[in-house]
């Protein structure tokens, strides 16, 4: 190695280079600037702090970004959706973002598999998916997470937040998806349809369960009995026929239940409620699956569809046995279980 090589591999700015890496993440910068700000992701320090809504943040410029939220400030105008469309914005880097929607640019590709995205950031949370790195930690118990976003959903679990509202009932949610999948119970909104049978559900996971019915697929097994399952909630019910656990217990006679469900049901007829209407014919009652029942008198479904396909959807929490009625749940309850106690 020549004299200057020497001197090159041992120059102060050399080391100085190699030495920005975080002691938390191992993530490595060109200049200490701007390590300073993301070990604040670490720390969790919010120096600056809004004086209109309080929300607080590690960095000055964010701060001031956030503030135009407050005057409604957009100065950045994007001259591509036409003026009946007209889009502002209060960020540069929100125009530019927005700008890619109509360009449809993806130039910041991921070199592990090969997936594009349109702007850096967004590939620098992709990145994590591979790297397993989760610098957000939460600041009420140990579990951290790859993007500040599910930290903060999580964070809502210990703080009790619920900031999305329906503006139909009143219910409040803590994601805004959640709120989104409420309001098809408003709207009646059933996008997903079984081309088996015709049946529509509001969500694809719930097609998906439904389809089990007629696939027959069960792939959750009991390991105490063999027992199968189609749904993993299911399964959890199960599991406490093996365990005996009741721990829903009623405050007006002290029966005990497996499900909260039952619990529900129970508590309306010391209370009266009947809130589950039939829109044939205005009759109510307690629980959905009584007025599902009351229903097949004016679908004319038949009790022996069931039998042939085999469904058998209520079952009993004391010893697992399945019937295809409500009622002969409730005979087997009162009769034979009662027996075995």
């Amino acid at each position: 190695m020549s004299k200057l090589e020497k001197s090159f591999s041992c120059s102060p700015k050399r080391r100085a280079k190699e030495s920005l890496t975080c002691p938390q993440c191992g993530k490595s910068f060109t200049t200490k600037k701007s390590l300073k700000p993301h070990m604040k992701i670490h720390t969790g320090e919010k120096p600056h702090t809004c004086d209109q809504c309080g929300k607080s943040f590690a960095q000055a410029h964010t701060l001031k970004l956030h503030l135009r939220s407050h005057s409604g400030e957009r100065q950045f105008n994007s001259d591509q959706c036409g003026e009946k469309n007209l889009r502002s914005f209060s960020r540069m880097d929100y125009l530019k973002l927005h700008q890619r929607s109509h360009s449809g640019a993806k130039d910041h590709m991921c070199f592990d598999c090969g997936n594009t995205y349109t702007t850096a950031a967004v590939l620098n949370r992709h990145q994590r998916i591979h790297t397993g790195e989760k610098p957000y930690k939460c600041s009420h118990c140990d579990m951290r997470f790859s993007q500040a976003g599910n930290l903060k959903n999580h964070e809502r679990i210990h703080t009790g937040e619920k900031p999305h509202t329906c503006d139909q009932c009143g219910k409040s949610f803590t994601l805004k998806g959640a709120l989104k999948s409420h309001m098809k119970i408003h709207t009646g909104e059933k996008p997903y349809s079984c081309d088996q049978c015709g049946k529509s559900f509001r969500h694809t996971y719930t097609l998906k369960i439904h389809l089990r019915s007629h696939s027959g697929e069960r792939p959750y097994n009991c390991d105490q009995c063999g027992k199968t399952f189609p749904r993993a909630e299911h399964l959890k019910v199960h599991l406490k026929v093996h365990t005996k656990e009741k721990p829903y217990t009623c405050s007006s006679c002290g029966k005990s239940f497996s499900q909260l469900g039952n619990l529900r049901i129970h508590q309306k007829r010391h209370s009266g409620v009947k809130d589950h209407m039939c829109f044939e014919c205005g009759k109510t009652f307690t629980a959905a699956v009584t007025l599902k029942k009351h229903q097949r008198f004016h679908t004319g479904e038949k009790t022996h569809e069931k039998v042939q396909s085999g469904k058998k959807p209520f079952t009993c929490d004391q010893c697992g046995k399945s019937f295809t009625q409500s009622g002969s749940l409730h005979r087997h309850t009162k009769n034979s279980c009662l027996k075995l106690k």
